[in-house]
């Protein structure tokens, strides 16, 4: 059949059935479960009023359950039965089995990385994008272009910088950008600059803007205000310790590039190179993701009125002023709903590092990790885990989006 053809088939088969299931659905209603007799009439009417709306959302509440709450249920069921023994139940042995393997706590480092690096990198580059594209000219045109990769899927940009890493032997010319710069520096000053210097001033800069992040928690939790439960402030306090060991880890970095010996003249496999190949595959997501973060961030710099940036100008604060303690601090719900909404994204990151790695080399991701033991060593048991325990890390950031969501609400109203 011609697409044309199958979709207005499809299009009629849906409206007609949509129409019907209504129809007959609030006739048997009415007339059968709820008739309007003269004895009871309006009580009949008021119950079929109060069942009709669930009527109306029947169809929406058994798709999610079907596409949503029944993976769930199903993948827990899984995860608790072993495909070798006939489905049978083995109970936790699954996950016994996962966390002992070496794999599966590299993943799970790794992910741990990935949320502490990319949200915030994201974010940052996002807002700083977005405060200085507002006062340009040609903003539309800078946005525009920063937006573009948010365009690209994830594959097509995992090839894109899979050029970019790409090493070709010595006597051949170097088609990957950062090969070239590599050799063409060859430890002059230019090497000192682009390898030690202005790395070593992005980590302090992230330990900056993190320290920055850490002080807003501590004032939150001294906040004698704050309507937050024992859970909220849990998880603030957690992020405040998890935050300071990131301090001591750019520190610490900082250090080791200044101090590590470079090997010069002949090009790198960037993507091989321990620990550090992780944040070239963090380069591609952040690279897509610091768009979404500019156009929200944007919107909501927009929003802060201008009657409070022009009396800290009269009050004579500097532009730094201005923007970190008259705007941030007025868009700061915002810029927690970009954060976690990127955090989401990284939980479930699997595209990037299967195109680029596949997991090798010390690159494994919790998500890579359980196409392998699903589809690659047919082990649905521990695969099905390795699905509940992303689950697992998703559920704290979905709780904290709902209740900073209902807190809005009611400071609204």
């Amino acid at each position: 059949m011609h697409p044309f053809v199958l979709g207005l088939v499809t299009i009629a088969i849906g409206v007609s059935g949509c129409l019907a299931y209504f129809s007959l659905s609030n006739l048997i209603l009415d007339k059968v479960i709820f008739p309007q007799r003269p004895g009871d009439r309006g009580r009949n009417i008021n119950r079929a009023n109060a069942v009709r709306p669930w009527l109306f959302l029947f169809p929406a509440i058994f798709a999610l359950g079907l596409y949503l709450g029944y993976p769930v249920f199903e993948t827990l069921r899984l995860s608790l039965t072993d495909r070798d023994a006939g489905g049978a139940f083995v109970g936790l042995a699954n996950y016994q089995q996962m966390m002992a393997e070496e794999k599966f706590w590299e993943a799970l480092r790794n992910n741990m990385l990935w949320l502490i690096v990319v949200p915030a990198a994201s974010t940052a580059f996002g807002l700083l994008a977005a405060q200085l594209t507002d006062r340009l000219p040609w903003g539309n045109i800078a946005k525009s272009i920063i937006f573009m990769p948010m365009a690209i899927s994830f594959v097509g940009a995992s090839v894109i910088f899979k050029l970019v890493y790409d090493t070709r032997p010595v006597e051949q010319d170097q088609i990957g950008v950062v090969n070239a710069i590599w050799l063409h520096l060859d430890g002059g000053i230019g090497s000192f600059i682009v390898l030690r210097l202005l790395p070593a001033f992005l980590m302090l800069a992230f330990a900056a803007m993190i320290a920055y992040a850490i002080k807003g928690l501590i004032a939150q939790l001294r906040n004698p205000h704050s309507q937050d439960g024992f859970g909220i402030k849990a998880l603030r306090v957690a992020a405040g310790v998890v935050g300071l060991w990131v301090i001591v880890k750019c520190l610490l970095t900082v250090i080791n590039i200044f101090t590590v010996t470079n090997t010069y003249g002949e090009p790198q496999t960037w993507l091989t190179i321990p620990f550090w190949n992780s944040f070239f595959l963090m380069i591609v997501l952040i690279w897509i993701q610091t768009g979404f973060a500019m156009v929200i961030l944007s919107a909501a710099l927009r929003g802060v009125p201008e009657e409070t940036v022009e009396a800290a100008i009269v009050d004579g604060a500097n532009p730094f002023e201005v923007f970190f303690k008259i705007k941030v601090p007025q868009i700061r719900g915002t810029i927690v709903v970009v954060w976690t909404t990127i955090t989401l994204v990284v939980l479930k990151i699997f595209d990037i590092v299967f195109a680029m790695t596949n997991g090798q080399w010390g690159t494994q991701v919790l998500a890579n990790y359980m196409i392998d033991k699903l589809f690659r060593a047919n082990d649905w048991g521990v695969g099905s885990a390795s699905a509940i325990a992303i689950m697992v890390l998703v559920s704290p950031i979905l709780i904290w989006n709902v209740t900073n969501a209902r807190q809005e609400m009611r400071d609204q109203q």
